[in-house]
């Protein structure tokens, strides 16, 4: 494995891991299934769990973090699964990322979702997702509701930031439409124009790393060059949100490839905790110090998606 960069913009630096890119098929995402018809993901009547059917002819990839806009509530998924086609309903587990609603909003239909076109880009709520898969899960640190605590703080930093109200009037409580935020867009549109390219620059990029104030933040890696560039855009975003919403006042050194190397390496080898879940999937989740890593696999041991999140600076 190789990792380029830093590449920079403002407060926001990326890096790429590079290695061999697995041949085959490429999953569908999520966004892309949901927008094709070909996933039928539904209410429960529970806000943990919500129903999901690939009804298509190809596999589809979500993955943890992946923001589901509609039902009664809009939802966060919580684990990184692949859906095999023509596959029957299972349940997945999910967070409210809106509290109070429970009914119809607008013209969207209550008992599905509709899209999931934005992820979740706040460090303690991605970390307490994927630490309810560890050994060490707090409901009380890492449940329902630390996520809407966050999710309020979330709207209140980039209120901050931008200095412009990011409650949406449709649903004050909904980081969706916070995110939908045309104020936001702008500000990201900055941020895409000097990064975006670089996703596609190289056919052996198998991921990203990325650090916000000098920091390092997070990284998402794949199994493949064709389903990274599938979720590159969604991550960037994520990233560039999270960017934003913690812009210091003053600029930091970018970190170096040699302590990007570092941090992937330790967050390895804290504990295991392996878990099955519903469709043949399974995950495997270290916590090493401030760092959680979680490994999302097939039913064969195969990987499909890793994720590193640091939990704080």
């Amino acid at each position: 494995m190789r990792i380029s960069g830093p590449h920079t913009h403002e407060n926001l630096v990326l890096f790429f891991l590079h290695g061999p890119s697995q041949p085959g098929p490429v999953p569908l995402t999520l966004e892309e299934a949901l927008a094709k018809g070909n996933v039928h993901l539904k209410e429960t009547g529970v806000v943990s769990e919500l129903s999901i059917e690939n009804i298509g002819d190809h596999e589809v990839f979500i993955q943890s973090g992946d923001i589901v806009k509609g039902g009664r509530q809009d939802r966060v998924l919580k684990a990184s699964i692949v859906l095999s086609p023509k596959s029957t309903a299972i349940p997945v587990s999910a967070l409210c990322v809106e509290s109070g609603r429970w009914a119809m909003r607008g013209y969207e239909d209550a008992r599905r979702f509709s899209e999931s076109s934005r992820g979740l880009h706040d460090r303690a709520a991605k970390s307490a997702i994927k630490r309810s898969y560890s050994h060490d899960y707090v409901e009380s640190r890492h449940g329902q509701s630390f996520v809407w605590s966050r999710v309020a703080a979330s709207q209140d930093s980039m209120q901050r930031s931008l200095g412009r109200p990011m409650q949406a009037a449709a649903s004050p409580t909904s980081l969706q439409l916070s995110l939908e935020s045309e104020d936001l867009d702008k500000v990201q549109d900055a941020y895409g124009q000097k990064l975006s390219p670089l996703g596609g620059s190289e056919t052996d990029i198998l991921g990203m790393i990325w650090a916000v104030n000098g920091s390092i933040s997070g990284a998402e890696v794949y199994p493949s060059n064709a389903l990274f560039r599938k979720m590159y855009a969604k991550n960037l975003r994520a990233s560039t949100t999270e960017a934003i919403s913690e812009k210091a006042s003053q600029a930091s050194p970018a970190p170096t490839p040699e302590a990007v190397e570092a941090f992937l390496a330790a967050a390895e080898k804290g504990q295991l905790t392996e878990m099955d879940l519903p469709g043949a999937a399974r995950i495997a989740t270290r916590v090493s110090g401030n760092v959680v890593f979680s490994e999302a696999r097939r039913a064969d041991g195969a990987w499909v998606h890793r994720a590193y999140v640091a939990e704080h600076a």
